[in-house]
């Protein structure tokens, strides 16, 4: 056996050996690329009065309402118990109301008010300003949606 030879890494690149560089975390990558995209919508949320969380609720009630809470919890891939405070904040904002569900009087169904349809209107520009921040086109965020969304499905099944 020959001994292997390598280059010392440099401060620029990881060491390829080391799997515990933090540069080669995909938890690390996953973690800035979420804090900074979450970031560019905020000037854009603000005005609207909600924040992100609260918007992906409103994304999910623009789709398909009344929801479940339980149905909207499963949507966002959130646990009940963190959706409720959401849920809460936007009940007294006037954009959504809980009641019980006419399917089943044992469980809440969230709706939209008139307020959170209007909202609509405002949040359709945000997608085409988050894509002129990023400058990227939209088939390179389709791509990278997918493959997150491929390595969320990889982590949950190991669950």
């Amino acid at each position: 056996m020959s001994p292997q030879t390598s280059t010392p890494p440099t401060d620029k690149t990881p060491d390829a050996g080391n799997l515990l560089a933090l540069d080669r975390q995909v938890c690390f990558a996953l973690a800035v690329a979420s804090r900074t995209v979450i970031g560019l919508y905020r000037p854009l949320l603000e005005p609207m009065g909600l924040t992100h969380p609260q918007y992906l609720v409103m994304l999910a009630l623009w789709e398909s309402e009344p929801l479940r809470v339980s149905e909207l919890a499963e949507r966002l891939n959130l646990e009940p118990a963190t959706l409720s405070p959401l849920l809460k904040r936007l009940e007294t904002s006037g954009f959504v109301v809980r009641d019980r569900d006419p399917r089943d009087d044992r469980a809440l169904a969230v709706s939209l008010t008139p307020a959170g349809r209007r909202l609509r209107r405002k949040a359709e520009k945000i997608p085409q300003a988050i894509i002129a921040r990023l400058g990227l086109e939209v088939s390179e965020l389709e791509d990278i949606r997918d493959r997150v969304t491929t390595l969320v499905d990889a982590a949950q099944s190991t669950t």
